[in-house]
């Protein structure tokens, strides 16, 4: 199945079990799938439809609109979207040439009504391009700033570049809007009544994951916390309204770019005396997560919801040193050009890297696919106080498999990585190269450091006087455990001979 099918299969669904409420499907790329109940009253032949329920990021070619029983075959003739709501700017550009009035403050406070025409509005309307990624930016400065350019208005045979007071608009006519707009024209072979389905994608929605996770003042335990931030700026509220979030990399196309990622949804279902919550399942190559209760999701809101609450979940920390700088001088070098460079991967870094560790599964009280986001670490002090220990990003982590997050670097333990030796005979193709790293610990308690090497010269490749043993990581990375006492200094050494 191609991906735009599979899109194309989730967005029906989706729908087809949630029929009879309005319902919201969040990606975390920065668009969702709404669907809405429409009452119809059709008459036989051809109709004509307003629906001014829609988002103002809407993609008119994904709209969707159906009888769910399958009784009735609505047949769209034509379809229009208009996303322009009524603004001053917009009005103003209605009366571009006309006369209009003006409400003047006098000097005492006084008001007063003038008369004015306005030659130009000032208003700068949408362009194509915008639904393919700068609608948002573009609705809110033609909305809250009328466009770029300066409004003109004609008083007593003079030019003014700025309006003379509040301009005070006649009633609205027939062609202006409240809120985005879609008209429909749609032929039915006979007489029904019927709630029809609405479906379509529309921009502006997005949602995200963080953890917040708490470690006792002493020990590696942790208490994690999940939220979910979901994020409205579609242009319309939601109110009532059935959430679900999906997370997993679905394909969504847009022109010029490039595949997009998707996010998560749930399900719950709350019974007995315990509170509404988040859960979660698989549907096809993604995981659903739907929030427990029906919420109001209004345009322009950020909200949050707890998805997950874990207490004592066993993890550990982990000391990496991984030595070698390379630098920006080398960026696109080619093998040849690196395994006969001697100052190549010379430089030393001496900052050691620490690292959280914990199991996904059920065993630590958690077991549920993760949803990419943002993880901050906290550790309690002598007081009780919480105090920001480091944070960094994890990726989507299915059940049963490990979490491992950066968190910053240690202050105690130092790093030196130096090179000692280095022998290359071109005619024969050989290079041999010699290091020695010195870890030093100067914490007061005992602490293990994975010393983390990368064999870059070449492919092949034979280590020579390590000490002390060594690991194969993969192909061309090595990796030494080594045990330090406080305020003790160890060395690893080992000599590298490659060959091509």
């Amino acid at each position: 199945m191609c991906q735009h099918s599979r899109l194309i299969f989730l967005f029906l669904a989706f729908g087809a079990a949630l029929v009879g409420q309005s319902n919201l499907t969040i990606y975390n790329q920065g668009f969702a799938v709404v669907r809405d109940v429409i009452p119809l009253d059709l008459k036989q032949g051809l109709n004509t439809i307003r629906f001014s329920g829609a988002t103002a990021h809407l993609e008119p070619d994904s709209v969707i609109l159906r009888d769910p029983g399958g009784a009735a075959a609505l047949k769209i003739i034509e379809q229009n979207f208009r996303a322009e709501p009524i603004s001053e700017a917009l009005l103003l550009s209605l009366f571009e040439g006309k006369e209009i009035e003006f409400e003047e403050t006098g000097a005492g406070g006084e008001k007063r009504l003038i008369r004015g025409r306005i030659i130009r509005s000032g208003y700068v309307r949408h362009s194509a391009m915008d639904r393919y990624g700068y609608q948002y930016a573009a609705y809110q400065n033609a909305i809250s700033q009328g466009g770029g350019a300066q409004p003109i208005v004609e008083m007593g045979g003079k030019l003014l570049f700025h309006l003379p007071g509040r301009p005070v608009f006649p009633a609205l006519g027939d062609d202006t809007i409240l809120k985005p707009t879609l008209d429909w024209r749609i032929h039915a072979g006979r007489a029904v009544k019927l709630d029809a389905e609405l479906s379509y994608i529309s921009g502006g929605m997005s949602w995200k994951a963080d953890y917040n996770l708490v470690a006792p003042e002493q020990g590696d335990t942790l208490d994690i916390v999940g939220w979910v931030t979901m994020d409205n700026q579609s242009g319309k509220d939601f109110k009532n309204v059935r959430v679900k979030l999906v997370a997993g990399d679905v394909s969504k196309m847009q022109p010029g770019r490039g595949a997009r990622e998707q996010v998560m949804m749930a399900r719950a279902e709350v019974g007995g005396g315990m509170a509404p919550s988040v859960t979660e399942r698989s549907f096809d190559e993604y995981h659903l997560y739907t929030l427990p209760l029906a919420t109001d999701l209004r345009d322009r809101e950020t909200k949050q919801v707890e998805f997950l609450r874990a207490a004592k979940v066993a993890s550990r920390r982990l000391y990496v040193y991984d030595g070698a700088r390379i630098g920006a001088q080398y960026a696109g070098w080619d093998p040849a050009a690196i395994r006969t460079q001697p100052d190549y991967g010379t430089e030393s870094n001496p900052k050691v890297w620490v690292m959280r560790e914990f199991l996904n599964n059920e065993a630590s009280g958690l077991g549920i696919a993760l949803p990419k986001g943002r993880a901050r670490f906290y550790r309690r002090d002598q007081g009780g106080q919480l105090e920001f220990t480091g944070e960094n990003n994890i990726d989507h982590t299915p059940r049963d498999e490990k979490v491992r997050v950066y968190t910053g670097d240690a202050f105690d333990i130092v790093g030196e990585r130096r090179r000692t030796n280095f022998q290359i005979d071109s005619n024969q193709r050989w290079v041999d190269e010699s290091f020695e790293i010195k870890l030093r610990n100067h914490k007061r308690e005992a602490v293990e450091v994975r010393v983390v090497e990368r064999l870059y010269r070449w492919s092949n490749w034979r280590l020579m006087n390590q000490t002390p043993p060594f690991t194969k990581k993969d192909s061309r990375t090595i990796e030494f455990v080594v045990k330090l006492q406080p305020g003790q200094e160890q060395t690893v050494s080992y000599t590298v001979h490659y060959s091509w």
